[in-house]
């Protein structure tokens, strides 16, 4: 079975298959900070949205991280260990792009089991 979670206008921000949740891509409300700030709202935003959907941090399986600029990826990497504990690290891939829209300079996508 499928659940969906709160919907938005062209997608549901969580959808679970199978036990595992999936997140659609998050960005920082404030896109005035630089990499590593932008990178704790997001990972402020996991939190409140696991937690809405019964799971939390500890649970989650692989997060894809996409960045803008590779300069600022060591702020973005102390930001990311301090938020999760080191012995349950999700696996991640972090790939470089050219463009996540104006002030955006960080995108991630999560999974969790439930």
């Amino acid at each position: 079975m499928i659940k969906r979670f709160i919907r938005h206008t062209i997608n549901h921000r969580v959808v679970e298959a199978a036990g595992i949740l999936h997140f659609g891509g998050l960005i920082a409300d404030d896109r005035s900070l630089d990499m590593k700030g932008q990178t704790e709202q997001i990972c402020a935003k996991i939190d409140a949205l696991l937690a809405q959907v019964g799971s939390r941090k500890e649970n989650l399986v692989t997060a894809m991280i996409y960045i803008t600029d590779f300069s600022q990826k060591d702020g973005m990497n102390e930001a990311w260990l301090s938020w999760l504990p080191a012995e349950q690290l999700p696996t991640r891939a972090t790939i470089g792009v050219a463009d996540l829209g104006e002030g955006v300079l960080i995108e991630i996508v999560v999974t969790a089991a439930r």
